[in-house]
């Protein structure tokens, strides 16, 4: 029963504390992440002039319709280049709230007082030593300019906008090689002056994004493709589901191993409990019976086990939401403490395992009580 409680009970904790670093990854994801997301189906870009997506914007469930135009450039600073990501927006991205939450310094401003500015990833800075204070030396962004053939002083060749960076943020791996710069701009560096990377839709109630996705999908045509936040981070959701599932995979492993033991511990009790069966056939007890009664045992064993061990889980994990138990070390940013996150699925995923595994290993000792009923039977 106590290796029952102590599996369960890890296994409750487990998958709770899993559920709270895909939470975690996934709101760092969410910050850049639009609940909607409309992409060529071919090419990089498409023309967003066409009547039904201008009428889109007129839906009362959108919060923010943005225009995105993006690619890869090289960026300068000082004598330091970089291959980053532009991402160019226009001011609808800055209706989004979460942008705060994921600056490490400065702020996110791309236009204040006619004034263009940068907001750089990590990594960008990183790689570039970006200083969000200094006023004298501009972020130079270079583009390949479209139709231009090879010149020996070769500066002819790009597109370049030089940006003051006011802002450093922290996002994933995914996001901290991008340079945010206003929308004119990243069309002018690109050569596009009407033709967009994506459009980019958040919705004020985001639990209706599907069923917004089916209503506009018929209508936007075939060169245009969908993609909700899962889709847009298809990679991202299959490693969290599968390190979630091999982690409990191996953890009812051990609880199979601790749950057949009672195996031994039954075929051990039907031994000594020859007598006491042998008095049961005398008084008429059938084979059944005598089953029955050592599969019972078993279920009661593994049955108040598992509860036991669910009900010190969960207790656990709401004193580790509440007062954070167990940190994560002084020199963790995001969070302070391991987060945990419930799911009722967990508790009855965990509860029918063990009860699976319960029945099998109660039917094993029982059919071995069986074995030995008419042997006993004999001898009385």
């Amino acid at each position: 029963m106590l290796g029952v409680f102590v599996g369960s009970a890890a296994l409750i904790i487990i998958l709770s504390v899993f559920n709270g670093f895909e939470g975690l990854v996934l709101r760092m994801y969410s910050t850049f992440t639009p609940d909607i997301r409309l992409e060529p189906a071919i090419g990089k870009t498409f023309d967003p002039r066409i009547p039904y997506l201008q009428d889109l914007k007129k839906e009362t469930n959108i919060q923010a319709f943005t225009l995105v135009l993006q690619e890869k450039s090289l960026l300068r600073y000082d004598e330091r280049q970089f291959i980053g990501r532009i991402k160019g927006v226009d001011n609808a991205f800055m209706a989004n709230t979460q942008l705060d939450t994921v600056m490490v310094q400065g702020n996110f401003i791309l236009n204040e007082n006619n004034q263009n500015y940068a907001v750089v990833g990590a990594n960008v800075q990183y790689n570039l030593g970006i200083n969000v204070n200094d006023r004298i030396r501009g972020l130079q962004i270079y583009s390949p300019k479209k139709g231009v053939s090879i010149s020996i002083a070769g500066v002819d060749e790009f597109n370049v906008k030089s940006l003051f960076p006011v802002g450093v943020f922290q996002s994933g791996q995914d996001w901290d090689d991008i340079v945010f710069i206003p929308l004119p701009i990243a069309r002018a560096l690109l050569n596009e002056p009407f033709n967009v990377s994506a459009i980019e839709i958040n919705l004020k109630n985001k639990d209706a994004a599907d069923k917004f996705i089916s209503k506009i999908k018929p209508n936007v045509g075939k060169n245009i493709v969908i993609k909700n936040q899962i889709q847009q981070n298809a990679v991202l959701y299959k490693i969290l589901n599968t390190e979630k599932w091999a982690v409990y995979f191996m953890l009812t492993f051990v609880l199979v191993i601790a749950i057949f033991n009672i195996i031994g511990s039954l075929t051990m009790l039907v031994i000594d409990k020859k007598k006491d069966i042998a008095l049961l056939a005398g008084l008429g007890a059938d084979k059944s019976m005598v089953a029955q009664i050592f599969f019972f045992e078993g279920m009661m064993i593994c049955v108040l086990g598992c509860l036991a061990g669910i009900v010190a889980g969960l207790c656990f994990c709401l004193l580790q939401q509440k007062f954070g138990l167990i940190s994560m070390g002084e020199g963790n940013l995001l969070v302070s403490s391991y987060p945990i996150v419930l799911k009722i699925k967990d508790f009855v995923m965990v509860f029918f395992t063990v009860l699976l595994v319960s029945v099998i290993a109660s039917g094993i000792s029982a059919r071995w009580s069986m074995q030995h009923f008419n042997d006993v039977k004999e001898n009385l």
